[in-house]
């Protein structure tokens, strides 16, 4: 054997059979577990197989109990420590999956959140930018107004004003000729 034999371990020909669940299909099978552990359905069966295995091991002949009295129940105490052992960490796998699941709709809620403010708020600087610009948009009453003044104006203007000089006494028709005869 050479020396470089001993620095590489030896692979093991033995291999033991490996068993692969997806961590999915795990945690649904949990889910449901711990689901139907919650039920009224499991509590009453639970409640009805505990009562009937109590009353076959005290009532019946010695002869036909399978877990005596005698012995404090122990192959009953040894079943409901072996579901109780399974129960809790697969209901708590159920809970870590029920609050991942919450968290991502937390995060998309709080996403969706964000969204509806920044949507809000550009919505509330374009009604903004409206109101700035309807105060520079003549409104119909403006132009009302402008149109009547300017009705007015044309009015005053198509009525015969009187000649400038002439205001129709004698005193004032008389002094301006009198005053281009003397010149």
């Amino acid at each position: 054997m050479a020396v470089d034999d001993f620095e590489i371990p030896r692979s093991s020909k033995r291999k033991l059979p490996s068993f692969t669940v997806s961590p999915e299909t795990f945690g649904r099978g949990a889910e449901a577990f711990a689901r139907f552990m919650g039920t009224p359905a499991f509590l009453v069966g639970m409640t009805v197989f505990c009562a009937v295995w109590l009353l076959w091991n005290t009532l019946l002949p010695e002869s036909w109990q399978f877990d005596p009295r005698s012995l404090n129940f122990t192959l009953l105490t040894l079943i409901l420590s072996l579901q109780a052992s399974y129960a809790a960490p697969l209901i708590l796998l159920a809970e870590n999956r029920s609050t991942d699941r919450d968290r991502v709709e937390f995060e998309h809620d709080r996403q969706r959140a964000e969204r509806n403010l920044a949507d809000t708020e550009y919505l509330a600087r374009e009604v903004a930018a409206l109101r700035i610009a309807m105060r520079e948009v003549a409104t119909r009453d403006f132009i009302r107004s402008e149109l009547k003044d300017l009705l007015k104006e044309l009015e005053e203007e198509a009525q015969p004003k009187p000649a400038p000089g002439r205001s129709g006494t004698a005193e004032g028709h008389g002094s301006s000729a009198h005053d281009g005869a003397d010149s």
